[in-house]
Parts: structure tokens; C-alpha cells; sequence
């Protein structure tokens, strides 16, 4: 089957707006490919960040990201390209006018469009993708490659198809790091905690959660076929039994009430799942939210606040941010009003 294939070149500051642009036409399966992340792994103080990077991955530090999307070869495919390109454009003049304020650089956006097959790229990411230890106690490893355990590591094995999480993405480690944390500052043991991840994607941190000991978690994703890639990953790290995944929009419609509450989304949504975080959280309970550049931090940082919470630490990763925070005993006015 062909496909069009849409490629833009930004900087890392242009990815999210670039996202913004591809889900506003539905489109939320998306291949950045962002040589930097190449610089912060060689660069960690964190053994455990990586076991070796191929010398082929190394050339390509340096080069500006890219962000790639893949439509279908017809006619509406074509005219949605049209339309893309436009709002590219229309971004660039924006950052140029300032629209974005000072210090905001989108990359060149450079925009290249071409005829692939899927054969040639569906499967190609996974060339990259090798077994990580990405917190103290977690290892991500693909289906497809090999790994030996060593006595103190939890394997968490994935294919993420087409959803979102390989545990090698900032987000999902700093996600991943900061529940690790959380569980174990619990006052409660592991198997009693509640734990609420909201946009699960393909299952990771659900899983990871799991893992680490946790008897009770809840996945959520709007995505159909994330959900099944989720459901699949389940079964595979025999988690059935902690594990449950529900269909849904953030938190709409759920009467969960967790412990922890682990959400790694886009800024925007964050901001808007704030509010809402606090009624599926028990007193005291964390919330930790990523997908945060850093140029958003404070944003998303004042909205958590203005929700009720405590801010317990902010995590730093390259350009993106976590936050962990804790909700505060709520008043009469704040559970009514």
C-alpha cells in the first residue's frame, strides 16, 4: 500500500506546536526523530539510562529533528497534505512575527512530502529501540530482542506498535522515575496502592506499575487501537490480574479514585485534566504529569497549583519537564464550588 509521506524539519521547541497543527486534523500517530536525544543519553551521569548506542545513531547527532506524519495516497489524502502545508507556513510567519514571544524558535520548518510504501517505513523505528534500564529497578525491553536479567531488574517487555511509549522517550522515564519514587514513599505497601494512568498509550507505565508491586491500576486511553496495543502488552507481562484498561476521555465518566495518578499527555491537556485530578485522587495522593516542554513549565505548573495542589518537584530531561505534586486537603468551597 502507498502512503504519503509528510516530513518536517524543526527544532525541538517546533515539535509540540507541529503536534498541535497534525492533531488538530486527527492525526496523532506521529515518528519524531530527534538526534539529540543521542547527546543526552552519551551525556547522562545515569549508567542505567543506556547499555550501548550503535555507531550509525552517533553520526546523526547534532541534526535538527524531525517530524514525520503518513497519509493516505488519494484524493482527500492529498488535499489535507495542501492544508498542512499551509498551517506550516502559517506557523513559521507567526514565530517570525512574534506571535510566540522572544526566544521561541520553531527550526526551519522545512517541509518535504513523498511516495513510500509501508513496508519501508512501518517497522523501521524499530531498528533503534533496544532493551533500556530506565529507573533503578525497571528494564524496557522490546519483544523482539533478547536481554538477560540481572537479579535485582524488572523486565517490562513491549511492543508499542502504533501507540505511544517505549519508556526511551524523556516523558515516559521521567513518568516512569517519578512513580517508582512515589510507590515507594507510600505510606501504604505497594499491593494496596490504587494507581490511575490516564492516555496509558500502549500500556508502559501501567504495566511498570504493576511491576513494582502495585495490585490495582487502572489504564485509560481515547485511542482504540492503542488500547488493544495496551491490552496486548497486558497479557504479555502477565499483569492481568492488576492491570485493567477502560476506553475513555481523561477522566470523564471514571469513579476511580487512586493513590497516584500518572498522566503523560500534552501540556494542554494536562492543564485541563488539572481540575479534574484532584476528585480521582484520595487525600494526600500524587499526581504526576509529563509531556511538559519546558517553556510550558510555569503554565502547567500554575494550573496544577490553582487545582489544589502542592508542587513536590519538577524533573528536568533535555527540553521536557515531569511534575509531581500532592493534593491538598480540599475545603467545603472547593468540593462544591
Amino acid at each position: 500500500m502507498k502512503y504519503i509521506e509528510l516530513k518536517v524539519h524543526a527544532s525541538r521547541q517546533g515539535i509540540e506546536a507541529l503536534t498541535e497543527i497534525f492533531l488538530k486534523y486527527g492525526i496523532d500517530r506521529l515518528s519524531i526523530d530527534d538526534p539529540a536525544d543521542i547527546d543526552d543519553i552519551m551525556n547522562s551521569e545515569h549508567q542505567y539510562d543506556w547499555d550501548y548506542v550503535e555507531d550509525s545513531l552517533k553520526d546523526n547527532s547534532g541534526k535538527e529533528p524531525t517530524v514525520s506524519v503518513y497519509l493516505n495516497d488519494n484524493e482527500g489524502g492529498k488535499a489535507l497534505l495542501q492544508k498542512l502545508k499551509l498551517d506550516i507556513m502559517m506557523l513559521k510567519g507567526k514565530e517570525q512575527y512574534g506571535d510566540y514571544g522572544s526566544g521561541i524558535d520553531f527550526g526551519r520548518l522545512y517541509v518535504e512530502d513523498c511516495i513510500v510504501d509501508d513496508e519501508d517505513w512501518k517497522d523501521k523505528w524499530k531498528e533503534n529501540f533496544k532493551p533500556t534500564r530506565v529507573t533503578d529497578k525497571i528494564v524496557v525491553k522490546p519483544t523482539w530482542e533478547d536481554y538477560e536479567a540481572c537479579s535485582d531488574e524488572k523486565i517490562l517487555e513491549i511492543d508499542p506498535g502504533m501507540a505511544f511509549g517505549t519508556g526511551t522517550h524523556e516523558t515516559t522515564s521521567l513518568c516512569m522515575k517519578l512513580m517508582e519514587k512515589y510507590i515507594g514513599l507510600g505510606s501504604k505497601p505497594a499491593n494496596e496502592l490504587k494507581i490511575l494512568d490516564v492516555g496509558c498509550g500502549s500500556g508502559i507505565l501501567s504495566i511498570a506499575a504493576a511491576l513494582l508491586g502495585c495490585g490495582n491500576v487502572l489504564g485509560i486511553e481515547i485511542d482504540e487501537n492503542a488500547l488493544e496495543v495496551a491490552k496486548e502488552n497486558v497479557s504479555l507481562n502477565n499483569t492481568e490480574d492488576r492491570v485493567r484498561l477502560q476506553k475513555g476521555n481523561l477522566v470523564e465518566g471514571i469513579s476511580f479514585k487512586g493513590d497516584i495518578m500518572v498522566a503523560n499527555l500534552m501540556h494542554n491537556l494536562i492543564i485541563e485534566l488539572a481540575p479534574a485530578a484532584m476528585k480521582h485522587l484520595v487525600k494526600d495522593g500524587i499526581f504526576i504529569s509529563s509531556g511538559i516542554l519546558l517553556e510550558k513549565k510555569d503554565a502547567v505548573a500554575e494550573a496544577i497549583t490553582k487545582a489544589g495542589f502542592e508542587i513536590l518537584e519538577i524533573p528536568e530531561d533535555g527540553e521536557w519537564c515531569a511534575i509531581a505534586a500532592k493534593a491538598k486537603k480540599r475545603g467545603l468551597a472547593r468540593i462544591f464550588g
